[in-house]
């Protein structure tokens, strides 16, 4: 395969982690970055290394409107740390990159130095509509991963709209979570089809490696049952560096949505994990797991349940993340089949390195006329 150029939208701990990974994977070459306040396009190639250097505990973030406001509009760019709509002086969310979120009263990430995020590397420049400027530089980019958060669920599927409106041919990734926003995705294939977008969703670790794991392992059975998916995950890189990944898995608790968690300050969020000693344990995620395992025709959504446990103060997995599939062989036997994920891989590894291989695998298809979306399971062996 000749090499693909990709951008990544949002540098927050998913999108600089996916920066920092791609240069371990053979054949990737990141030509644009963005985030809330900067964007750096070289299409020879970005000075990774000295974007995350000077990125460092720098991400764009900073106090923005609060809850409440109205949703109705586009913000002036519906940036990739703005979760949703607003009127356009004051964006309605305070979510950064992937991403940090600064809290509405002050707080907020650590910064260093006079400007914040990408334009405090050299590469970058300033920008109030980094995606747009994304999208201007398209025709050189191969593949576009989403870091970003999914506080709203019809963020990302505007996003990928807004690519497809705009005549981009080529793969966009995400890592999104929830699974109504795979019928919104889907509600758009045909614009998406039309464009010569090859969309490939849920990409990451669940769904995403889990998932094509789930679907590799029913392969055993000619009627699969159950699919537990169970998972552990230390904060090695930080609560700091994952705001807004924690405040997405925040809406999964029991008494939690993603309305109540996006309006949560950065106090109450602190509180919430101090009442858990920073150890938070989840039950029947609406994990978007299931809907892509049902479309991928291995089972029934209903019959997959997922779960896990995420410290957000200990580098070490408070749980070894497994995957069960359960079901009747050939032969009438009832079996299961366990995927097991070492503890000592990182985040890092099962997420961004996953979301770089299906990167790559939607390019391939993508080369081959294939387009629409995908989930991980489809681009595992049918069922």
């Amino acid at each position: 395969m000749d090499d693909i150029r990709f951008a990544v939208l949002g540098t927050g701990g998913i999108g600089r982690r996916t920066l920092e990974v791609s240069q371990h994977k053979d054949g990737l070459t990141a030509v644009a970055a963005c985030d809330r306040n900067g964007v750096a396009v070289d299409h020879d190639g970005l000075d990774v290394d000295e974007l995350l250097d000077a990125t460092e505990g720098n991400i764009a973030s900073g106090p923005q409107g609060g809850p409440g406001q109205s949703s109705g509009d586009e913000p002036r760019d519906s940036g990739p740390d703005e979760a949703s709509g607003s009127t356009p002086a004051t964006p309605t969310d305070d979510y950064a990159s992937d991403g940090g979120a600064a809290a509405v009263e002050g707080g907020g990430v650590k910064q260093h130095g006079d400007q914040s995020g990408i334009v405090a590397s050299e590469q970058g420049e300033p920008t109030e509509t980094p995606i747009d400027d994304i999208i201007a530089e398209s025709d050189a980019v191969d593949a576009v991963l989403l870091a970003l958060p999914n506080l709203e669920h019809d963020f990302i599927p505007r996003v990928a709209e807004r690519f497809a409106e705009a005549d981009y041919e080529g793969v966009m990734i995400d890592v999104l979570k929830r699974s109504r926003v795979i019928g919104m995705l889907d509600d758009r294939e045909g614009l998406l089809r039309e464009s010569g977008i090859t969309f490939v969703c849920g990409a990451g670790a669940t769904p995403g490696f889990l998932t094509g794991a789930a679907a590799l392992a029913a392969q055993s059975f000619v009627e699969v049952e159950a699919v537990e998916i169970w998972w552990g995950v230390g904060l090695k890189s930080g609560y700091e560096d994952n705001r807004g990944t924690v405040r997405e898995d925040i809406a999964h608790l029991d008494g939690y949505d993603i309305e109540t968690a996006r309006e949560m300050s950065e106090d109450e969020i602190e509180a919430l994990i101090d009442e858990h000693d920073g150890v938070l344990e989840f039950h029947d995620m609406e994990h978007a797991d299931d809907v892509l395992l049902e479309r991928a025709g291995i089972c029934d959504a209903e019959d997959v349940h997922v779960g896990g446990v995420l410290d957000v103060r200990s580098d070490e997995k408070p749980t070894t993340t497994t995957v069960s599939v359960t079901g009747t062989t050939f032969d009438g036997e009832t079996g299961t089949n366990t995927f097991e994920l070492d503890d000592a891989t990182s985040m890092e590894a099962n997420v961004n390195g996953p979301a770089l291989g299906y990167l790559k695998a939607g390019v391939r298809n993508n080369r081959a006329g294939h387009y629409g979306v995908f989930g991980p399971a489809d681009l595992m062996p049918g069922f």
